[in-house]
């Protein structure tokens, strides 16, 4: 299993998953910078992303939607705020209506991530830090934790699958 660990801490509003991965720190960076492997790990396995739009630049935006098992869509928006290739990324995250539209009453919430070489593959963390105890509370109720674990547990197949 890719996730080793993950920690909520509500004092400090933080949500953080810990994975490895037998992979180059350089290969790992690729799942975020290439928008075709982003799409093919970015939710949970019953709801596959598909990017609208991918600037991967700070101050860049990438928009996305996921689709549910009954065709339905949930529209997505990332904010890239820094970048330090292949150590680091950070991004702000929330949701959009139909419209492409950020909905009122539904929190965005920053994530950092840091890729570190540890000699036999790559640590990856993921802190998401919420506006909020309540916005916490919500996203989690909402599937938050439960969907970043079914999406990192579809990276190593992703990556056996484009090594080389």
């Amino acid at each position: 299993m890719t996730v080793t660990a993950i920690h909520k801490d509500p004092d400090n509003l933080t949500m953080e998953f810990t994975a490895e991965f037998d992979a180059s720190p350089e290969r790992v960076w690729q799942l975020w910078e290439d928008p075709r492997l982003f799409e093919k790990w970015w939710g949970p396995p019953e709801y596959p992303a598909t990017v609208v739009d991918h600037d991967f630049t700070p101050g860049g935006r990438v928009s996305y939607y996921m689709t549910g098992p009954e065709g339905e869509k949930y529209p997505g928006w990332s904010q890239i705020v820094a970048l330090d290739p292949p150590r680091s990324l950070e991004f702000t995250d929330g949701f959009l209506d139909d419209d492409g539209n950020e909905i009122d009453g539904m929190p965005s919430m920053t994530s950092r991530v840091e890729i570190a070489d540890i000699g036999k593959g790559t640590r990856m963390v993921i802190t998401t830090t919420f506006p909020s105890l309540e916005a916490m509370e919500q996203l989690i109720a909402m599937g938050a934790e439960e969907g970043m674990k079914g999406a990192l547990s579809q990276v190593d197949a992703l990556l056996a699958e484009t090594a080389g």
